[in-house]
């Protein structure tokens, strides 16, 4: 892939530059800390840069450094007792990919799994372009679709909002969706099609949640938690909190 037009970064993929897979790992980035101990997360995205670089992108600027990343999965949503977009969101795509990549499975349809952007660089539409990188490299490859279970970027402001109402509300005067990266999906050209309800989810001791988020989780009941999309489910009697991440389906013909 060649540099966009009247920009100064490259776009590629990962099988084209294998020598970017540690700096793109360790790229710096803004997801809350809590974010990283899905046990999803922690058991396939590696495999992501190891066995699909094909699917994984990143964008490097005029010195070689790694400011924006992106990885993607092919599955197939076809297959039998699947066919609908999954309510466990994130977590069950990556499940359906990896089992259908370990038994061979001809995949169907492309799923974005991530795209983030080194601080610093956000709001200047790195996102919306590792997108359609994303969804030129699925075109290219020969499938139709690309979907995503987008985590809308402003939720957390709202994390008492029911993700339904979130998910389709619209601004005037233009009808776009009120949510920034949800705006950036269907100007690209993609639809809402439905929430994941479950999309995410994050166990963890009390001890767990306080590392993680420097607050005290001593009281049973939600935790509003900084940059959670909605609250963390406290249970100090029995020791654990857990929070349920809903993301936002979205489809994209390509």
């Amino acid at each position: 892939m060649n540099p966009d037009p009247g920009t100064d970064l490259t776009i590629t993929t990962l099988a084209e530059r294998p020598e970017l897979a540690l700096p793109m790992w360790t790229m710096p980035d803004t997801w809350p800390a809590f974010i990283g101990h899905d046990p999803c997360a922690e058991t396939f995205l590696r495999r992501i840069w190891r066995e699909l670089p094909e699917y994984a992108f990143v964008a490097t600027d005029p010195e070689g450094a790694v400011v924006a990343k992106a990885y993607s999965v092919p599955f197939a949503l076809g297959a039998e007792e699947r066919g609908a977009l999954p309510d466990g969101g994130w977590d069950q795509v990556l499940r359906w990919a990896f089992a259908d990549l370990d038994a061979g499975a001809p995949p169907d349809t492309v799923s974005a799994i991530e795209i983030a952007v080194t601080p610093g660089l956000q709001g200047r539409g790195l996102s919306g372009r590792m997108l359609a990188a994303m969804r030129e490299n699925a075109r290219t490859r020969g499938f139709t679709e690309v979907v995503a279970p987008v985590r809308p970027s402003a939720k957390h402001l709202e994390p008492q909002t029911p993700i339904g109402a979130y998910a389709f509300r619209v601004r005037e005067p233009d009808g776009l969706p009120h949510d920034p990266w949800l705006r950036v999906h269907v100007r690209a050209g993609g639809v809402i099609e439905k929430v994941a309800p479950a999309s995410m989810v994050v166990a963890g001791s009390l001890e767990d949640w306080r590392s993680w988020t420097g607050l005290p989780f001593d009281k049973e009941g939600p935790v509003e938690v900084p940059a959670a999309l909605v609250p963390v489910r406290c249970e100090p009697e029995h020791g654990y909190a857990v929070y349920v991440e809903p993301n936002v389906w979205v489809r994209h013909t390509v």
